[in-house]
């Protein structure tokens, strides 16, 4: 019995132990932050840095400083910064009725860092591939209304967000603007 007893406490001992090992700890100690992980940018009163002679056009970006576990993290607009991010392309594509075709440009929104930026730029193929999948689903009398427009946008930062996550593990993009919109 006394061996038995010996036997459950070792057992129990042993698994507190390594209950306490890998929550971090006693002192409950995070596991490192990722470098490559996007932050929040903080809004400053400071204005917005100019492009350098010679760099006419170049979009100048602020480090983020705050930390989220993901980009599902709801953001206060009037406490982070935000950033525009104009896709240099345009898209067509035809109508799901096969009546017509839309053509828009789009802009992105974004209140992460420089890397969000990169992520945009590095994964332009698949994001360019998501949206004219969206448009090609369309219907061209649900899209003429406000509301319809205001669906695809929603629908747009939901395909580009999760084109994001899948190839870079952050999305990151709070809104898609249109640049240009035509419906024929």
């Amino acid at each position: 019995m006394l061996l038995i007893g010996i036997g459950a406490i070792t057992l129990l001992a042993g698994g507190a132990g390594a209950g306490v090992y890998l929550t971090g700890g006693v002192t409950g100690n995070q596991p490192a932050e990722d470098p490559r992980r996007p932050k929040l940018v903080e809004r400053s009163d400071e204005p917005a840095e100019t492009p350098a002679a010679g760099e006419e056009g170049k979009l100048v970006l602020k480090e983020g400083t705050v930390s989220v576990k993901n980009d599902r993290v709801p953001v206060d607009p009037k406490k982070y910064e935000v950033t525009y991010i104009g896709l240099e392309q345009s898209f067509t594509a035809n109508l799901a009725d096969g009546a017509g075709f839309v053509q828009l440009g789009l802009s992105l929104s974004t209140y992460y860092d420089s890397k969000v930026v990169q992520n945009i730029e590095r994964q332009g193929v698949p994001i360019r591939s998501a949206v004219l999948m969206i448009l090609s689903q369309q219907d061209a009398a649900v899209l003429s209304t406000p509301q319809g427009k205001q669906l695809l946008q929603r629908d747009l930062t939901d395909a580009i967000n999760q084109v994001l996550r899948d190839k870079e593990g952050f999305g990151g993009i709070d809104n898609v603007y249109f640049s240009n919109l035509v419906i024929q």
